[in-house]
């Protein structure tokens, strides 16, 4: 029996389920599922761990909080952070994108992309260029250059840089990222999850991908034993890591070549479908 659009037989018994959360998981109304609750309510049942793998920072995360069961862990910022939701989004593991590095990306797009504006995610909230999009829902961030932004008097007491944002007007968001990677690609990691030309930088080596591997490392779960689900270019390593990944009916293209399966759209409930898949079979095998 299967329901999902491109189905694929399961190689062994999954252990963990990862999953983007905007555009995956969630309604592009921003909620969740009654159907979708309940399948992530069953996968815990069954034993199998669920990890929410997202861009978003930890306190954006209460759109899915209460959904979080045993562990209570969520992977934040593109993997550059581990948080505890049960914790009210303490963070437990912290990747951060060294200053130093952030102020030679900036430098870079402004020399090969000119018109980027800029705005930095530390562990403790946003701050933004004046040219940059406000965020309404930060409304105590500092507006100031990138370069003032980043500036450490005090070394010791800054807060870590999750990650810098750039945007551009005029360029297409791929247009965009493809530029980015040319021009500071050798710095960090330049990946984008919006429908718009926004782009999100993080450490060298740091994405989803890398720090979902490391926390499935301490569990002692392979990657064959992790599905994962996506829809974005931010995505793309988390995918291609897991032993079955099922990109989004409504995914990037990059996104679709990278998966190993397709599942039907965010709004129609592709995660859930996949779960309930999952338990299925897990039923008819006992």
């Amino acid at each position: 029996m299967t329901s999902a659009t491109d189905p694929l037989p399961l190689s062994t018994v999954p252990r963990l389920i990862a999953t983007d959360l905007d555009g995956t998981l969630l309604r592009d109304d921003n909620s969740v599922s009654d159907r979708t609750v309940a399948a992530l309510a069953a996968a815990e049942e069954a034993g199998i761990e669920v990890f929410f793998v997202t861009g978003r920072p930890a306190r954006w995360m209460d759109v899915v909080s209460d959904h979080v069961h045993g562990h209570g862990l969520a992977i934040c910022g593109n993997g550059a952070a581990v948080v505890d939701l049960h914790d009210g989004g303490r963070l437990i593991q912290v990747r951060d994108l060294p200053r130093s590095t952030a102020l030679d990306v900036v430098q870079a797009l402004r020399d090969a992309v000119p018109g980027t504006s800029f705005a930095v995610e530390l562990s403790t909230g946003i701050h933004y260029e004046p040219e940059y999009p406000p965020f309404h829902l930060d409304p105590g961030a500092t507006v100031a250059t990138a370069e003032k932004l980043l500036y450490e008097e005090k070394p010791e007491e800054a807060a870590p840089v999750l990650k810098l944002l750039a945007h551009h007007t005029e360029l297409t968001p791929d247009g965009f990222l493809t530029a980015a990677r040319v021009a500071a690609g050798g710095h960090a990691s330049i990946t984008r999850s919006s429908p718009t030309a926004l782009l999100e930088v993080s450490g060298l080596g740091v994405s989803k991908a890398s720090t979902l591997a490391l926390c499935c490392a301490e569990r002692g779960i392979s990657a064959d034993e992790v599905v994962a689900f996506g829809d974005m270019p931010n995505d793309v390593e988390m995918l291609s890591w897991a032993g079955t990944s099922y990109a989004m009916g409504n995914a990037h293209p990059d996104v679709v070549a990278a998966a190993s399966g397709r599942t039907v759209a965010n709004n129609e409930d592709g995660v859930a479908v996949v779960i309930e898949e999952i338990i299925e079979r897990q039923r008819q095998h006992r």
